[in-house]
């Protein structure tokens, strides 16, 4: 046994005395400072990610045997690296990664590759990646003074490529030609009026962008209206299911409340110059229903005496949809929508607020007010509110209980920027009908500037939270005191309004316009 421990001290020392031999000097071991190769170190901790829909962004970390790195990428998601790339750049420094390569086609994939170029020694062996581009949005948004009732201009960077332009619905294809696509623009005709179009910008089978618009109501299918007096004449003799398309300019109704007994509809003739209604509400009777579209609703006032609470109010009875799109509601003294009584029963089928800018209320009313009515779907995206007193946003009670359909009430509350909504204590949703009655849907909003609740009722229903965010309204976050509900997935990121005391809400926040969040008219 004591043997073999000492033929063990032996061998190790034999091992210690050529290491010596080797790499000492005066019997001093030396560090190893370089490792001379014959090839450059591949780059390593690539990634490539899309950056700006069609951009790809390539990153590594740098190899020390090399002088610059070549990067070049193909048309395809194989990795095989055959035939000639799209791009290929040479000569690139670590100080310039991560490297950002543009001008590649949307909703494609590319197989990327990096090597490391060295002095005096052979190239390293290439790393690699693949990555799908977004598809491209290279549409302007269109100008409302492009759209009439039969047709639209589209328009897009001059000198931008593209061969085709899909429209649905009608499935409609419009040949691009040499002259519209140095112009960036072309005319699209033969449209039905006060029809949604989308339309997708091609490139041969490659989607290059995609918009929506709404055309103008076709005035041959309309009553046009020019005056106060008009209006009220044609209102008089509605029968139901009439258009009155009224023409730019100011109508001032001094101080009144229409009674609406039929279903109809009031739009503007051209979106681009929507009409003035002023000191104006509408009283809608049973079975009635209203369609406000591109028209400016001003009630004259927030206070004092003689104000219209409400721009829209019920009395007893069953209705049909009530829809405002693409318009502005302004200047009342309580809300935007009015059934107060406490002991009459109204339904109303469907409330839609669409892309509208609701701004100056006053404190005589929540700003949308149920008492012992209800609406069966109740959608409110898209839009702008401010100023609008502290009162609740959302208020449903529950006097109606007994009748509500066992369908439940859905309340849809999505992409909306609310500025001081709420405040004093107030509510977003003040909803106490039964919580299995009714289902709250609220994402991707903006709400700033409230030191209101989001929600305190215990039969409130915030069935679904998603991608809100709450800047300085710190009340509707975690944690939860009591009875307040928070939403716990809301960020707190501040907009960057550019002017809200001019009712600018363009926002700078980077993270909230690449999730889209708010009002879409502000990114």
């Amino acid at each position: 046994m004591k043997l073999k421990r000492n033929n063990i001290y032996i061998s190790v020392l034999l091992v210690f005395a050529v290491v010596c031999n080797a790499g000492c000097k005066d019997g001093v071991i030396e560090e190893i400072t370089s490792l001379n190769t014959d090839r450059a170190f591949s780059p390593t901790e690539l990634t490539v990610t899309v950056v700006n829909k069609t951009g790809i962004r390539v990153a590594w970390k740098k190899v020390n045997n090399a002088e610059s790195y070549t990067i070049e990428v193909f048309e395809n998601a194989d990795l095989n690296f055959s035939g000639t790339p799209v791009k290929k750049i040479e000569g690139v420094l670590i100080g310039q990664s991560p490297y950002t390569i543009t001008g590649f086609s949307g909703a494609t994939s590319y197989s990327v590759r990096v090597k490391a170029v060295g002095k005096g020694i052979e190239d390293s062996k290439w790393v690699s990646a693949v990555v799908k581009t977004d598809t491209e949005q290279i549409f302007n948004p269109v100008n409302l003074a492009d759209i009439s009732a039969k047709s639209v201009i589209l328009t897009w960077p001059e000198g931008e490529v593209a061969t085709s332009i899909s429209l649905n619905p009608g499935n409609i294809t419009h040949v691009v030609t040499p002259t519209e696509v140095l112009a960036g623009s072309a005319t699209i005709t033969g449209l039905s009026g006060e029809t949604e179009y989308t339309a997708v910008l091609l490139n041969g089978t490659v989607t290059r962008g995609t918009v929506k618009f709404k055309t103008n109501v076709d005035i041959g299918d309309a009553i046009l209206v020019s005056s106060v007096d008009d209006f009220k004449t044609e209102l008089g003799k509605a029968v139901g299911g009439e258009i009155f398309a009224l023409a730019a300019g100011n109508y001032d109704f001094l101080t009144t409340t229409f009674s609406v007994e039929k279903s109809i509809s009031i739009v503007a003739v051209k979106a681009a110059d929507r009409p003035v209604l002023k000191n104006l509400s509408f009283l809608m009777k049973d079975g009635a229903s209203l369609k406000l579209k591109n028209v400016i609703v001003d009630g004259g006032a927030t206070s004092g005496a003689g104000v219209i609470n409400f721009a829209i109010t019920y009395a007893d009875g069953n209705y049909g949809d009530l829809e405002i799109d693409g318009s502005i509601v302004r200047n009342y003294g309580a809300g935007i929508l009015g059934l107060t009584s406490t002991s009459v029963i109204t339904k109303i089928s469907s409330v839609v607020m669409n892309n509208n800018i609701f701004n100056s209320f006053g404190t005589g009313g929540e700003f949308i007010d149920f008492r012992a009515s209800f609406p069966e779907k109740l959608t409110f995206t898209n839009n702008t509110v401010y100023a609008t007193g502290a009162r609740e946003f959302i208020r449903m009670d529950a006097h109606a209980s007994a009748v509500y359909p066992a369908s439940k009430v859905i309340i849809t509350v999505n992409n909306n920027t609310l500025n001081g909504i709420a405040n004093g204590g107030k509510r977003v949703f003040y909803v106490r009908i039964p919580a299995a009655s009714h289902e709250i849907i609220f994402t991707k909003n903006i709400v700033a500037n409230s030191n209101g609740l989001l929600a305190n009722q215990a039969a409130t229903n915030l069935a679904t939270l998603s991608g809100n965010n709450y800047f300085a309204a710190a009340t509707m976050l975690p944690p939860a005191t009591g009875s307040v509900k928070v939403d716990a997935t809301g960020t707190a990121l501040d907009p960057g309004f550019k002017d809200p005391a001019t009712g600018d809400f363009t926002i700078s926040q980077s993270d909230l316009k690449s999730n889209g969040i708010g009002d879409p008219r502000w990114k």
